[in-house]
C-alpha cells in the first residue's frame, strides 16, 4: 500500500518551510532530534518520525527526488486505484459485490475539482506533488479510498466460504458500511480508516490529535443498526480497521453494542480475525448462512 495521502511531509515534521536551504534543512533537523530525544525527555515516536523525515530529504538528490513526487528509493508514490495481488493458488477467492473505494474515489475527484476551480485541467489528480498540496479533507477522503482498497485485497483471500458487500448504503451514501462480511465466523460490519497517526480508546470510542470530532465506533454502530433492522439480520462484530502503524496491539476491544463485539484492528491482521472470529460467539453454517446470504443479496449500495 503507498504512503497515506495523510503523512505529515518531512519538511512539516522538522517544521521548517518546503522552500527551506539546505543549511536550515539541516539546522532544524538537528534541533529536532534535541527535542525528541528519548534521552533528554523526549517523545520516542516523534523522535522516530524525525529521523525517517530526514532520511527522505537529507541530500539534494533525495530531496529533489521527494519534491517530485519519488520516494526514497526513486520509486514514484503512487494513490490510483491497486487491484488485488494474483493468488499463488487456485483456490476460490471470496465472493465479492460492490466496488470497495468507489465512492470515496468519485469524492475526492469531486472535491479536487471543486478545489482547483472549475474548468481546470489536471492532468493526474492523482500526481503525490498535487496530492500533498490539497487541504486535508481532500487528501483523508482518498486515504480511506485507499484504506478500503487495502481492506478489500485482505477480505479476497479468505476463501469461497466468505461473501463481502462493499460500500452498503444505509440511510444515505455518506452514511455507508464500507464492507459486510459474512462467513462461518459470524456477520461483520466494517470501516476502513485512516486518520494519518495513532489512535487510542477512550470510553468504547477511538481517539487521536486527528480526529476532528469523529466518534468512528459511534457512526459504525447506528449505520450496522438500520442495517439490522432493514434486512433482519444480526451483526457479530463491529470492526474498525485501521493501518497497522495507528495501533499498538493487533485487535483492541471497544465494549459490545447490542450484542455485537465492537473492536479496532489492524489492517494486516484482520484476516487471521475473520478466519478465527470473536471468542465466544458461535459459528454460523447451514441455512442460517444461506438465509443471511439471500437478505443481504437486497443490500443498495453507496
Amino acid at each position: 500500500m503507498p504512503d497515506s495521502p495523510l503523512s505529515a511531509s518531512p519538511y512539516e515534521v522538522l517544521g521548517v518551510r518546503a522552500t527551506a536551504t539546505d543549511d536550515e534543512l539541516r539546522r532544524a533537523f538537528r534541533r529536532a532530534l534535541r527535542e525528541t530525544h528519548p534521552d533528554t525527555g523526549g517523545d520516542p515516536q516523534r523522535f522516530h518520525a524525525v529521523q525517517a523525515a530526514w532520511e527522505l530529504v537529507s541530500t539534494p538528490q533525495r530531496r529533489s527526488a521527494y519534491d517530485a513526487g519519488r520516494g526514497a528509493h526513486e520509486e514514484r508514490t503512487t494513490f490510483t486505484a491497486q487491484a488485488a495481488r494474483p493468488r499463488q493458488d487456485t483456490r476460490p477467492s471470496t465472493r465479492s459485490h460492490g466496488h470497495p473505494g468507489g465512492w470515496r474515489r468519485e469524492r475526492y475527484l469531486e472535491q479536487l475539482r471543486e478545489w482547483v476551480g472549475r474548468g481546470v485541467d489536471v492532468d493526474d489528480p492523482y500526481d503525490p506533488v498535487l496530492v500533498r498540496s490539497a487541504p486535508r479533507e481532500i487528501r483523508r477522503t482518498l486515504a480511506d479510498a485507499l484504506a478500503e482498497e487495502a481492506t478489500a485485497r485482505a477480505i479476497s483471500t479468505l476463501g469461497i466460504g466468505y461473501t463481502v458487500w462493499h460500500d452498503v448504503a444505509t440511510t444515505s451514501s455518506e452514511a455507508k458500511i464500507d464492507h459486510v462480511v459474512l462467513g462461518p465466523t459470524g456477520l461483520f460490519a466494517m470501516l476502513s480508516e485512516d486518520f494519518g497517526g495513532p489512535v487510542r480508546v477512550r470510553r468504547g470510542e477511538l481517539i487521536g490529535e486527528a480526529f476532528a470530532g469523529e466518534q468512528p465506533v459511534h457512526e459504525l454502530a447506528s449505520r450496522a443498526r438500520w442495517l439490522s433492522r432493514a434486512l433482519r439480520v444480526r451483526f457479530t462484530g463491529l470492526v474498525i480497521v485501521l493501518p497497522d502503524d495507528a495501533l499498538d496491539d493487533p485487535v483492541v476491544p471497544l465494549g459490545t453494542v447490542r450484542g455485537a463485539a465492537a473492536m479496532a484492528v489492524k489492517q494486516g491482521y484482520l484476516g487471521m480475525l475473520l478466519r478465527q472470529g470473536v471468542p465466544g460467539t458461535q459459528p454460523i453454517g447451514g441455512n442460517e448462512l444461506f438465509d443471511i446470504r439471500t437478505r443481504l443479496g437486497r443490500v443498495a449500495y453507496a
